[in-house]
């Protein structure tokens, strides 16, 4: 364990490195003073970092008796055709391992000779700027409902749709359903997404991708009951974002890959009668270039913070866009009531809050809230281009908030990853952000560790760092998810895994000051099973993290 203490701080001295190019670059003016100093120290700082990985990945791996660990070209997918296991129950929490090839170079988003994954790791609840929401506490019956990328693990590894639930009254998880077994897909750009209906059914919308790969719409048989679900329609449908308007019905937003990946909504009164053609049939909200979106409901009023991609490119993603809609979707307008005409065709439009494109920066969306007096937060990592290197630095958390006279920008923290995609929190006393933000043992990967960042003042630039609900992990954790409406303990939830090479990956959720952290079980003998609270949170040095014992 010496060896890797000495190796953590090789990590704490490249995170001192890239604060200061932080605090260095806050412009894109200065970024120009920064670069040599990077570019001259880059190959040292790089070599750290590959010792320090090195190190941590050759121990835990040695450590980890849960599984023989496996190798990338381990990674295949199943195909299967004649014995789906759809309805089937999984005796355990096991979620997904996948991992996107190193970024091409393309026209104005250089991957600066990168070969590390795109991303990678934990993609049980990726992603947040595609599918919504992944959880929801129904009052009802004191329980959150959640969604997942699950596997079967560790031996054959392809994309399971989990459905799950946790019981407030019993603190206890059943063994999870796997609503749909998804025929040897391995990708977890198929992830789910949920919703309740009035009624108490529970609703869960399957991303396709593309257009070479149907999504699905399913329903459970029974009301607040995760034990079987029958598919309602198979069609073209990706990036599922889906909510209940309160006496109206589904507000469904969604990507079509039309021309690029094309923002469309359709709504549906009781859940009968989906279009079996998208495509032909919906109507369109975005079209130029293509678009990724976050969305949200606060009342009546339904809204979505989306980029665009400059020339179809997804590496260029840039701009910050908002519009909503408090008729169901008759009329959408800008966040002062300016009524848009639909679809947006041009970047340059009233939804327009933020010229990105302009500063020479990407804009990676991750979460939309409202805060208490009905006006929009936006979270969001901005950075100088999508590959994960150092000349891209800084990689900003940043909210963008409607005053109700004016859009303002503060800044959040920093990340070593622009995928490291977390969720926050408007409390009555304080705003939060919980996320993978601080260094995790696969350095300069996807995920981290995690720790809670704080505010009493949203008009502040850079929230504290009030807790690490995390630390000394063997693998990244990445992509934290809230449920649409949080109950304690139950107000983050997230994956962790290898994001350098194929692992198991559990899952976790932790409360609302993040000072308790629970494990779902990844095996279970019976049908339920108490949540592990890893007590305390922060595992001493020496202990054997990867079993969690």
């Amino acid at each position: 364990m010496k060896g890797i203490k000495a190796d953590r701080g090789l990590i704490s001295r490249c995170l001192l490195c890239l604060s200061l190019l932080l605090l260095l670059s806050i412009s894109t003016e200065l970024k120009a003073q920064v670069l040599p100093f990077y570019s001259d120290n880059k190959s040292g700082i790089q070599e750290d970092i590959s010792k320090a990985e090195s190190g941590l990945s050759a121990e835990f791996t040695r450590n980890e008796n849960d599984i023989t660990p496996l190798q990338t070209a381990d990674h295949q997918e199943r195909v299967i055709t004649d014995d789906p296991r759809d309805n089937e129950k999984m005796d355990g929490y096991r979620g997904i391992w996948w991992r996107h090839g190193p970024m091409p170079a393309r026209p104005h988003a250089p991957n600066y000779g990168s070969q590390d994954y795109k991303y990678s790791g934990p993609l049980s609840f990726a992603w947040p700027h595609t599918v919504a929401p992944m959880a929801i506490y129904a009052p009802e019956v004191n329980k959150t409902f959640f969604v997942y990328g699950g596997d079967s693990g560790p031996k054959e590894r392809y994309l399971l749709t989990m459905a799950s639930y946790y019981d407030h009254d019993k603190h206890r998880v059943p063994r999870p359903t796997i609503v749909r077994d998804q025929r040897g897909v391995d990708d977890p750009h198929d992830n789910p997404s949920l919703t309740i209906d009035g009624e108490g059914y529970i609703w869960v919308f399957i991303a396709g991708r593309g257009r070479h790969r149907p999504g699905q719409i399913f329903r459970s048989q029974q009301p607040y009951s995760v034990e079987a679900f029958e598919k309602v329609i198979s069609r073209e449908q990706t990036y599922s974002q889906v909510w209940q308007v309160p006496d109206r019905g589904f507000m469904h937003l969604l990507t079509l890959y039309t021309s690029g990946r094309e923002l469309y909504w359709e709504t549906n009164s009781d859940g009968t009668d989906w279009s079996p053609e998208p495509a032909e049939e919906l109507q369109k909200l975005a079209g130029f270039g293509g678009h990724y979106q976050i969305t949200r409901i606060h009342g009546q009023t339904v809204g979505t913070a989306f980029n665009y991609h400059p020339d179809g490119n997804v590496d260029r993603r840039t701009n910050l866009y908002y519009l909503q809609t408090s008729d169901f979707g008759e009329t959408w307008t800008t966040v002062d009531g300016r009524v848009v005409e639909t679809p947006l065709d041009d970047r340059d439009n009233p939804a327009l809050i933020t010229d990105y494109e302009a500063k020479g920066k990407v804009a990676f969306p991750n979460k939309l809230l409202f805060d208490k007096d009905g006006h929009p937060v936006i979270l969001y990592i901005t950075a100088f281009g999508a590959a994960p290197v150092l000349e891209n630095s800084p990689r900003v958390w940043k909210i963008t908030r409607w005053t109700g006279e004016e859009w303002i920008t503060r800044n959040v923290t920093v990340s070593d990853h622009i995928y490291d995609m977390g969720t926050f929190f408007i409390h009555e006393d304080r705003w939060s952000l919980i996320a993978p933000a601080l260094p995790g043992p696969q350095a300069g990967f996807t995920g981290g560790e995690v720790g809670v960042y704080e505010t009493k003042d949203p008009d502040q630039d850079w929230w504290q760092l009030k807790r690490r609900v995390t630390m000394d992990s063997p693998f990244n954790h990445g992509y934290m998810r809230r449920p649409h409406n949080p109950v304690d303990p139950f107000f983050a939830i997230w994956a962790d895994s290898n994001s350098q090479e194929n692992s198991i990956s559990r899952i976790y959720f932790t409360n609302s000051r993040g000072d308790r952290l629970f494990k779902l079980p990844y095996k279970m003998e019976g049908d339920y099973a108490e949540p592990v609270e890893l007590n305390p949170p922060i595992p001493p040095d020496g202990e054997n993290t990867s079993i969690y014992k």
